[in-house]
């Protein structure tokens, strides 16, 4: 399955140390004006090696479109586009040849396929994410056109948490700092989690928010293409990816129904809202005209820089130390991926609605 949506699709292609990622969009709405510096903003804020939180891997990730746009627009045709690996250190994983990483897809990718890519986990890479996050980019270049915005923030890492909700912070204060939070003095706590965790060669989780705003009444295919099903296909298929909720959701479970929903009023113009939001914006699968939130829960990634018991592909208790380049902590640069995997299925989800011309 490397084809996710239904009218607007990304299709990606490439492993962490192959030559090049790469992907292509189909459904692209023509017309679209695209700003490439844009696109490779979005990508800068995902890279490695952008700041002392991340892997050091040095890639300049830089996007090269080879078709679907003419003159700075989009033609409605397939946008094909590749994105090259130039600083692997495959020789890091000589040790991962013969033995398998605790919680990671080397096992099962050996077990389902008969072969693996043991250099930097081949396809199960998170690299792969490149090619979700250009796509993404599109995709919130078209959703502007109607007026609908995703903004994610790091909103937790390990027992570090923010106490608002998104609305109690300017969210664009996220990107002032290297963990992607928008309140500073927790973003500085987090930093040095993180730090120490890295330090100690282990791995930390955490979860990232995201909001949709400007999303109009009727977004969502039920009963099986219920909009939040297809935020959390989407979500639950990032790497490190262990939980998703939206509105309330878990944290509303101790409510009884009289404090939990969401009730209607006049909106003071002729149409309806409601007084608050605990549903995330969606009802029924289908988006009510209100704020779509939710949260992804990361796990800690999975390679770590200590030794670990394991078994090799012998079937023989061992031992592996990983060596080479890794992220203590993946929410940083998860945010962008997030976004642009909100993005994709909000733009797919408004071309089925037939609600809208884009």
């Amino acid at each position: 399955m490397n084809t996710f949506g239904t009218l607007f699709r990304l299709t990606t292609f490439g492993e962490s140390h192959g030559p090049a990622l790469g992907g292509v969009v189909d459904g692209m709405p023509a017309g679209i004006e695209v700003d490439t510096d844009y696109v490779q903003q979005q990508l800068d804020r995902r890279r490695p090696g952008q700041s002392r939180l991340t892997t050091a891997r040095a890639e300049a990730d830089r996007v090269e479109f080879l078709s679907g746009i003419f003159e700075g627009r989009t033609t409605g045709c397939p946008i094909g586009f590749i994105i090259r690996n130039t600083n692997a250190h495959s020789s890091d994983y000589e040790e991962m040849r013969l033995a398998y990483r605790p919680s990671h897809a080397d096992f099962t990718y050996q077990r389902k396929y008969g072969i693996r890519d043991y250099r930097g986990g081949g396809r199960s890479s998170a690299r792969e994410t490149a090619c979700r996050v250009v796509a993404g980019a599109l995709a919130q270049l078209a959703l502007r056109q109607v007026g609908i915005r995703v903004a994610a923030y790091v909103s937790q890492v390990g027992d570090i948490r923010l106490d608002g909700t998104y609305k109690d912070y300017n969210l664009a204060d996220a990107e002032l700092n290297e963990v992607r939070c928008p309140e500073a003095a927790t973003a500085a706590r987090m930093a040095d989690l993180i730090l120490k965790v890295k330090g100690e060669g282990d791995t930390v989780g955490g979860i990232v928010s995201c909001v949709a705003t400007g999303c109009p009444v009727g977004l969502g295919e039920p009963i099986f293409g219920k909009l939040q099903a297809s935020l959390a296909a989407a979500m639950m298929s990032i790497n490190a990816a262990k939980g998703f909720d939206y509105g309330a959701g878990f944290e509303g479970l101790t409510q009884r129904g009289s404090e939990q929903n969401d009730l209607f009023v006049p909106d003071g113009q002729g149409g309806i809202t409601t007084q608050t939001n605990r549903s995330g914006g969606i009802q029924g699968g289908i988006s009510n005209g209100q704020d779509i939130y939710f949260r992804v829960a990361f796990k800690p990634v999975a390679t770590l820089l200590r030794e670990q018991a394991t078994v090799g592909t012998d079937g023989q208790a061992t031992t592996l130390r990983a060596r080479g380049r890794h992220d203590a902590c993946v929410l940083p640069r998860a945010v962008p991926v997030v976004e642009a995997m909100a993005a994709i299925v909000l733009l797919d989800a408004l071309l089925l609605s037939k609600t809208t011309r884009i």
